[in-house]
Protein backbone atom coordinates (compact mmCIF):
# COMPACT_ATOMS: atom_id res chain seq x y z
CA UNK A 1 0.00 0.00 0.00
CA UNK A 2 1.15 3.62 -0.71
CA UNK A 3 -0.14 6.76 1.09
CA UNK A 4 -2.97 8.83 0.34
CA UNK A 5 -1.93 12.57 0.33
CA UNK A 6 -4.10 14.88 2.43
CA UNK A 7 -4.28 18.79 1.24
CA UNK A 8 -1.13 19.93 2.38
CA UNK A 9 1.72 19.71 0.06
CA UNK A 10 3.88 17.38 2.17
CA UNK A 11 5.14 13.84 0.84
CA UNK A 12 6.47 10.73 2.38
CA UNK A 13 10.56 10.34 2.68
CA UNK A 14 11.16 9.07 -0.82
CA UNK A 15 13.22 5.92 0.90
CA UNK A 16 9.55 4.89 1.51
CA UNK A 17 9.04 4.41 -2.58
CA UNK A 18 8.05 0.72 -3.62
CA UNK A 19 10.61 -0.98 -5.88
CA UNK A 20 8.04 -2.00 -7.93
CA UNK A 21 6.79 -0.61 -9.53
CA UNK A 22 10.29 1.47 -9.27
CA UNK A 23 9.59 4.73 -7.32
CA UNK A 24 6.07 4.76 -7.22
CA UNK A 25 5.58 6.81 -3.36
CA UNK A 26 2.26 8.60 -2.91
CA UNK A 27 -1.41 8.70 -4.58
CA UNK A 28 -3.93 11.41 -4.65
CA UNK A 29 -3.54 15.22 -3.67
CA UNK A 30 -3.74 18.08 -6.51
CA UNK A 31 -1.70 18.88 -9.20
CA UNK A 32 -1.02 22.86 -7.52
CA UNK A 33 1.88 24.96 -8.00
CA UNK A 34 2.77 24.72 -4.73
CA UNK A 35 2.31 20.59 -4.77
CA UNK A 36 4.04 20.22 -7.56
CA UNK A 37 7.13 22.99 -7.03
CA UNK A 38 7.50 21.05 -3.53
CA UNK A 39 7.42 17.54 -5.17
CA UNK A 40 10.68 18.26 -7.79
CA UNK A 41 12.72 20.39 -4.97
CA UNK A 42 12.37 16.58 -3.21
CA UNK A 43 13.21 14.79 -6.33
CA UNK A 44 9.75 13.50 -6.88
CA UNK A 45 7.04 14.13 -10.07
CA UNK A 46 3.58 13.14 -11.12
CA UNK A 47 3.35 10.81 -13.66
CA UNK A 48 -0.53 9.23 -14.51
CA UNK A 49 -2.95 8.16 -16.54
CA UNK A 50 -6.08 9.38 -17.38
CA UNK A 51 -7.91 6.51 -15.92
CA UNK A 52 -5.85 6.46 -12.63
CA UNK A 53 -5.31 9.03 -9.74
CA UNK A 54 -2.42 11.15 -9.58
CA UNK A 55 0.38 9.15 -8.43
CA UNK A 56 3.68 10.27 -7.56
CA UNK A 57 6.70 9.13 -8.07
CA UNK A 58 10.87 8.88 -7.52
CA UNK A 59 12.69 6.08 -8.80
CA UNK A 60 15.79 5.12 -7.79
CA UNK A 61 18.08 4.57 -9.43
CA UNK A 62 17.76 7.97 -11.23
CA UNK A 63 18.32 9.03 -14.77
CA UNK A 64 20.58 11.83 -15.55
CA UNK A 65 22.53 14.06 -17.31
CA UNK A 66 25.43 15.91 -16.72
CA UNK A 67 25.90 18.39 -19.50
CA UNK A 68 29.41 17.30 -20.08
CA UNK A 69 28.67 14.00 -20.86
CA UNK A 70 26.37 15.02 -23.61
CA UNK A 71 26.82 12.68 -26.34
CA UNK A 72 26.32 14.27 -30.29
CA UNK A 73 26.68 11.18 -32.59
CA UNK A 74 27.69 11.66 -36.22
CA UNK A 75 24.53 12.01 -37.99
CA UNK A 76 23.46 14.76 -35.31
CA UNK A 77 26.85 16.77 -35.74
CA UNK A 78 25.85 16.72 -39.27
CA UNK A 79 21.89 18.01 -39.05
CA UNK A 80 23.40 20.49 -36.84
CA UNK A 81 25.73 21.91 -39.24
CA UNK A 82 23.62 21.59 -42.30
CA UNK A 83 20.26 21.80 -41.70
CA UNK A 84 18.47 24.98 -41.67
CA UNK A 85 16.78 25.93 -38.89
CA UNK A 86 15.87 28.10 -35.89
CA UNK A 87 16.18 27.43 -32.35
CA UNK A 88 13.18 29.45 -29.77
CA UNK A 89 12.42 28.90 -26.06
CA UNK A 90 9.05 29.67 -24.80
CA UNK A 91 7.68 31.22 -27.82
CA UNK A 92 5.32 28.49 -28.15
CA UNK A 93 4.92 26.26 -24.67
CA UNK A 94 0.94 25.51 -25.00
CA UNK A 95 1.71 23.86 -28.71
CA UNK A 96 4.35 22.02 -27.09
CA UNK A 97 2.88 20.30 -24.41
CA UNK A 98 -0.15 19.84 -27.25
CA UNK A 99 2.09 17.85 -29.04
CA UNK A 100 4.06 15.79 -26.78
CA UNK A 101 0.56 15.21 -25.29
CA UNK A 102 -0.23 13.39 -29.03
CA UNK A 103 -0.55 9.45 -28.51
CA UNK A 104 3.06 7.75 -30.22
CA UNK A 105 3.23 5.17 -32.64
CA UNK A 106 2.54 2.12 -30.56
CA UNK A 107 0.64 3.44 -27.26
CA UNK A 108 -2.79 3.38 -26.58
CA UNK A 109 -2.97 6.73 -24.70
CA UNK A 110 -0.32 9.56 -22.78
CA UNK A 111 0.31 10.20 -19.79
CA UNK A 112 0.00 13.79 -20.44
CA UNK A 113 -3.43 14.27 -19.64
CA UNK A 114 -5.47 17.58 -19.83
CA UNK A 115 -4.88 18.22 -16.16
CA UNK A 116 -1.40 17.61 -16.78
CA UNK A 117 -1.42 20.38 -19.46
CA UNK A 118 -3.02 22.81 -17.68
CA UNK A 119 -0.70 22.04 -14.52
CA UNK A 120 2.30 23.07 -16.35
CA UNK A 121 0.94 25.61 -18.44
CA UNK A 122 0.31 27.71 -14.99
CA UNK A 123 3.49 26.70 -13.99
CA UNK A 124 4.96 28.32 -17.00
CA UNK A 125 2.93 31.44 -16.60
CA UNK A 126 5.13 31.82 -13.22
CA UNK A 127 8.04 31.37 -15.20
CA UNK A 128 9.08 27.44 -13.68
CA UNK A 129 8.37 25.95 -16.48
CA UNK A 130 10.00 26.19 -20.07
CA UNK A 131 10.04 24.86 -23.80
CA UNK A 132 12.70 24.58 -26.23
CA UNK A 133 11.46 24.93 -29.40
CA UNK A 134 13.06 23.57 -33.59
CA UNK A 135 11.43 25.87 -35.87
CA UNK A 136 12.01 24.84 -39.17
CA UNK A 137 10.41 26.46 -42.52
CA UNK A 138 8.61 28.55 -39.93
CA UNK A 139 7.29 25.67 -38.79
CA UNK A 140 7.06 23.85 -35.34
CA UNK A 141 9.28 20.88 -35.90
CA UNK A 142 10.13 19.60 -32.42
CA UNK A 143 10.81 20.23 -28.99
CA UNK A 144 10.53 19.43 -25.40
CA UNK A 145 9.23 20.89 -22.17
CA UNK A 146 10.87 21.13 -18.51
CA UNK A 147 10.80 22.53 -14.94
CA UNK A 148 13.37 24.76 -13.57
CA UNK A 149 13.76 25.46 -9.94
CA UNK A 150 17.19 27.45 -9.44
CA UNK A 151 19.70 25.81 -11.36
CA UNK A 152 18.25 22.39 -11.33
CA UNK A 153 16.57 21.28 -14.72
CA UNK A 154 14.20 18.70 -15.09
CA UNK A 155 12.76 17.17 -18.27
CA UNK A 156 9.55 16.21 -18.80
CA UNK A 157 8.96 15.30 -22.35
CA UNK A 158 9.82 15.55 -26.09
CA UNK A 159 8.79 15.29 -29.61
CA UNK A 160 9.28 15.44 -33.47
CA UNK A 161 7.41 16.18 -36.34
CA UNK A 162 10.61 16.22 -38.80
CA UNK A 163 13.64 13.89 -38.16
CA UNK A 164 16.11 14.63 -35.24
CA UNK A 165 13.86 18.14 -34.56
CA UNK A 166 13.57 16.97 -30.69
CA UNK A 167 17.66 16.02 -30.45
CA UNK A 168 18.32 19.68 -31.81
CA UNK A 169 16.25 21.36 -29.32
CA UNK A 170 17.46 18.86 -26.63
CA UNK A 171 21.48 19.79 -27.25
CA UNK A 172 20.98 23.26 -27.79
CA UNK A 173 18.90 23.35 -24.38
CA UNK A 174 21.87 21.06 -22.63
CA UNK A 175 24.20 23.65 -24.43
CA UNK A 176 22.29 26.73 -23.11
CA UNK A 177 21.77 25.60 -19.59
CA UNK A 178 25.64 24.57 -19.29
CA UNK A 179 26.64 28.28 -19.66
CA UNK A 180 24.38 28.76 -17.35
CA UNK A 181 25.14 26.70 -14.31
CA UNK A 182 22.87 23.93 -14.56
CA UNK A 183 25.60 21.04 -13.73
CA UNK A 184 22.53 18.06 -14.12
CA UNK A 185 19.37 17.71 -15.82
CA UNK A 186 16.88 15.36 -14.29
CA UNK A 187 15.70 12.63 -17.34
CA UNK A 188 13.58 10.33 -14.67
CA UNK A 189 13.83 7.30 -15.92
CA UNK A 190 16.12 5.37 -18.45
CA UNK A 191 15.21 5.22 -21.80
CA UNK A 192 17.51 3.93 -24.86
CA UNK A 193 16.67 6.91 -26.48
CA UNK A 194 18.24 9.60 -23.47
CA UNK A 195 20.70 6.74 -23.18
CA UNK A 196 22.27 7.35 -26.63
CA UNK A 197 22.31 10.65 -26.19
CA UNK A 198 24.56 10.60 -23.13
CA UNK A 199 22.10 10.41 -20.58
CA UNK A 200 22.92 7.53 -17.52
CA UNK A 201 21.34 5.94 -14.41
CA UNK A 202 22.70 7.25 -10.68
CA UNK A 203 21.77 6.48 -6.87
CA UNK A 204 19.03 7.82 -5.83
CA UNK A 205 21.29 9.37 -2.78
CA UNK A 206 23.86 10.83 -5.62
CA UNK A 207 20.86 12.74 -7.19
CA UNK A 208 19.04 13.95 -3.99
CA UNK A 209 22.57 15.40 -3.17
CA UNK A 210 22.68 17.89 -6.21
CA UNK A 211 19.52 18.62 -6.11
CA UNK A 212 19.55 19.94 -2.93
CA UNK A 213 22.31 21.63 -4.08
CA UNK A 214 20.96 23.19 -7.49
CA UNK A 215 17.45 24.01 -6.28
CA UNK A 216 18.45 26.82 -4.19
CA UNK A 217 21.22 28.53 -6.08
CA UNK A 218 19.41 31.66 -8.07
CA UNK A 219 19.10 31.56 -11.88
CA UNK A 220 21.21 34.18 -13.51
CA UNK A 221 19.56 37.23 -15.51
CA UNK A 222 18.01 36.48 -19.03
CA UNK A 223 18.33 32.86 -18.47
CA UNK A 224 15.67 32.02 -20.61
CA UNK A 225 16.07 34.43 -23.08
CA UNK A 226 17.80 31.99 -25.91
CA UNK A 227 17.48 32.53 -29.52
CA UNK A 228 19.25 30.72 -32.19
CA UNK A 229 19.48 30.75 -35.99
CA UNK A 230 21.01 28.41 -38.11
CA UNK A 231 21.87 29.67 -42.10
CA UNK A 232 24.24 26.49 -43.91
CA UNK A 233 26.83 28.58 -45.24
Amino acid sequence: MIPWLGPEPVFPPVTQALSHPNGLLAAGGDLSPRRILSAYCEGIFPWFSEDEPILWWSPAPRMVLYPEELKVSRSLAKTLRNLDYEIRVDSAFDEVMRACAEPRAGQDGTWIVPEMVAAYCQLHQLGYAHSFETWIDGELAGGLYGVAIGRMFYGESMFSRRTDASKLAFVHMVRHLAGQGVGMIDCQMHTSHLASLGARLVPRDVFLATLKERVGQSQPDRMWEYHYRHEPS
